[in-house]
Parts: structure tokens; C-alpha cells; sequence
């Protein structure tokens, strides 16, 4: 009865599946030495100042939160140089990608994204009932002079993943701009830089500087990722202030809780911790690099804080890892049926990956 009283384009969706949770791989396999490495987190876990500032708020949660993030807003105004009219926080970036599909696109529009790129889009898309425009890689990279000969009279938005998940890659300022310089007035870019902070390449561009200078951008970040503040759900948006005053419109009444605001300025204050972060990031890469290349194992390099891995069957090899007490992502779910893409981990982490995967992964 209720397929049928659904929306076509609600029942067109392919539910989005998620990296393996712990506690169903022990209740499943029955094992209890477990390492996920399947969900793009900060295994140092959050800062210690988030967590205290989460104790603290834990009291007040019979209320309801700021409706607009009042104190997070100036601060995050403070360190982007923004005025606070041009920040928009949100239940995580999934919340405020889903927004912009809701307040520009209606049915018949289209939205242009890379393919494999974040699945969030293309849902975000089927909603709307518009339609996705998929444009392919060029070898595992945002291929943006075809994003943009794919841009027609219906097209609304673009989204460019940046770096790309799931294959880390990242395009480059020149590559950025000239996709801005070819969009017809009319079309807005959602670059979405989740993995930003991971990012060593120095012609990596920052997507405020084209905000600032009034190209048609609405920059997304998140704290899911370095500030390891996945488990709250908060990001937040940078763009013109009539746009955001848009994007407002559809959003629920207090789309962010009281932990996670309190958690997200906790975090702000704890650069030391983000260090950390990227420390152990590079210092994890570098070791899965060498150990693959040791091995002969063919790898994606990445400006993020995961890797593609080739392999035979991503689903064996899931299963295989999975045996092991090893929990990581196969890359089948993005059309890349002969990669795992796996977190970087702690040191001990990437270990016991390496060993479990040259056992028969």
C-alpha cells in the first residue's frame, strides 16, 4: 500500500549504504578485535575540549538549540574573514547539500556532478524529481571541462567534490576557474571541501577566495572529518548572503543540537588537536604508500584522509578483510568493482590492514 501512495522519485533511490558499524560486525561474526577503517573518520577520535564542552551542554538539553548557531556563526565568521550574513550551519553538509536541491531545483532542472563522486548529490537530485547529470572521471579526477560542456539551459547547480570521495583525488585552481569562467549566469557551483584540512597539495584552491571575489559559489565544510565530530552531525555553508538567505527558507526550525554547537566551537579552539589530525594523516599515508608498493598493490595517492586500493573482487575482498577483524569500504557501491577505499588509521591500524589484506584480502 505505501509504495504505492509514495513518490516515484522517493522510490527511484537506492538507499544509501553506510560503512559497516562495529557493533554489527560483532554481533554477525562474533569477533571482538575489530578495526574500522570503512568511514572517512578521525581515528584520534574528537578534542578533548569538544568533549568537555559536550559534559557541560549535556544539562541544557531539555531545551531547544539556537536556530542559528548565533555563537558558532561568529566564530566561524572571525577565523574565515566572512561577515556572519554569509555562513549557514547545518546538520552536517548532507543537510545543507539537500537544502540547495530543495531551493533550486524543481522538476526537469538539472544538476551536473563526477561520477563516482558523493552519492548524497545524486540523491539530493531524484528527490527534487530533477535530473542527474553524470559526467565520468578522467582516470580517478574530476573531469571539470566536461562538467561544464554538460551544462544546458535546465542546468541549476554543479557540484564539485573537492577533493573527490571516494577517490581523494583533487583539482587545481586553474581547473577550478576556468570551470567558473564558462557557467552561464544562472548556474550555481556547490563545492563541497569536507576533506580540505587533509589537503597537501599547494595548488589546491580555496573555495572562499571565489565567494569573496562573486562567482556564483556556495562553499561547504563539515566537522564530521578532522574535528572527528562525525557522531553530532554539523557543517556548515559560505556564500553571498542573498544566497544564504535562500537556503534558510527550506531548512528546518533547529537543524543543529545543542552538543554539536557546543562541541564545533569547542573544537575551533584546539588547533594543536587538528594538527594532530593532519600529522597522523600523512605520517599514515606515507606508511600505506611504501607498504602497498612493497607489496605490488596498486593505489589511488590521495589529498584526503582515505585511499583507493586495488584488488581483485571488492566484495571478496571486503569479505576476506572482514574475517579478519578488518572492516573497510569496497568501492563497488561507486562503479569501482576492483577497489576497496580504506581510511587512514592510527599506526597500529594501518598495520593490521596491510598484514590481514597480504593474507588473502
Amino acid at each position: 500500500m505505501y509504495s504505492r501512495l509514495a513518490r516515484p522519485a522517493v522510490l527511484d533511490i537506492r538507499p544509501y549504504e553506510p560503512g559497516k558499524p562495529l557493533e554489527e560486525v560483532r554481533r554477525e561474526l562474533g569477533l571482538r578485535d575489530l578495526v574500522k577503517l570503512a568511514s572517512n573518520e578521525n581515528p584520534l577520535g574528537p578534542s578533548p575540549l569538544a568533549v568537555a564542552a559536550v559534559r557541560r551542554a549535556a544539562g541544557e538539553i531539555h531545551r531547544y538549540p539556537d536556530p542559528v548557531c548565533h555563537r558558532l556563526t561568529l566564530a566561524l565568521a572571525e577565523r574565515l574573514e566572512v561577515e556572519p550574513s554569509w555562513i549557514i550551519c547545518g546538520n552536517g553538509a548532507d543537510d545543507l547539500i539537500r537544502l540547495a536541491a530543495e531551493a533550486f531545483l524543481d522538476p526537469g532542472d538539472e544538476a551536473v556532478f563526477a561520477d563516482p563522486s558523493f552519492i548524497t548529490y545524486r540523491y539530493a537530485v531524484q528527490l527534487m524529481n530533477a535530473r542527474s547529470v553524470a559526467v565520468p572521471l578522467e582516470g580517478f579526477t574530476l573531469d571539470l571541462g566536461r562538467m561544464a560542456e554538460a551544462v544546458s539551459p535546465r542546468t541549476k547547480l554543479i557540484f564539485v567534490c573537492n577533493p573527490n570521495n571516494p577517490t581523494g583525488t583533487a583539482v587545481g585552481r586553474a581547473a577550478l576557474e576556468r570551470l567558473l569562467e564558462r557557467l552561464p549566469e544562472g548556474v550555481l557551483v556547490v563545492l563541497d571541501e569536507a576533506y580540505r584540512e587533509y589537503v597537501a597539495d599547494p595548488d589546491y584552491p580555496d573555495g572562499l577566495d571565489y565567494v569573496r571575489r562573486g562567482y556564483p559559489v556556495l562553499v561547504l565544510r563539515t566537522f564530521s572529518k578532522i574535528h572527528a565530530l562525525a557522531g553530532l552531525r554539523i557543517g556548515y555553508g559560505v556564500a553571498a548572503p542573498e544566497l544564504i538567505g535562500v537556503l534558510r527558507r527550506p531548512r528546518q526550525p533547529f537543524p543543529v543540537n545543542v552538543l554539536a554547537q557546543e562541541a564545533a566551537l569547542a573544537s575551533l579552539e584546539d588547533a594543536a588537536h587538528l594538527a594532530r589530525g593532519r600529522e597522523n594523516n600523512d605520517a599514515g599515508k606515507e606508511f600505506l604508500y611504501r607498504s602497498l608498493e612493497e607489496r605490488g598493490i596498486a593505489y589511488v595517492p590521495t589529498q584526503a584522509n582515505f585511499l583507493l586500493v586495488r584488488v581483485d573482487d571488492s566484495r571478496a575482498a571486503f569479505q576476506s578483510l572482514l574475517r579478519r577483524g578488518v572492516i573497510v569500504r569496497p568501492a563497488d557501491a561507486f562503479g569501482l568493482s576492483d577497489f576497496l577505499r580504506v581510511t587512514i588509521g592510527l599506526p597500529a591500524e594501518n598495520r593490521r590492514f596491510v598484514e590481514a589484506l597480504a593474507e588473502g584480502g
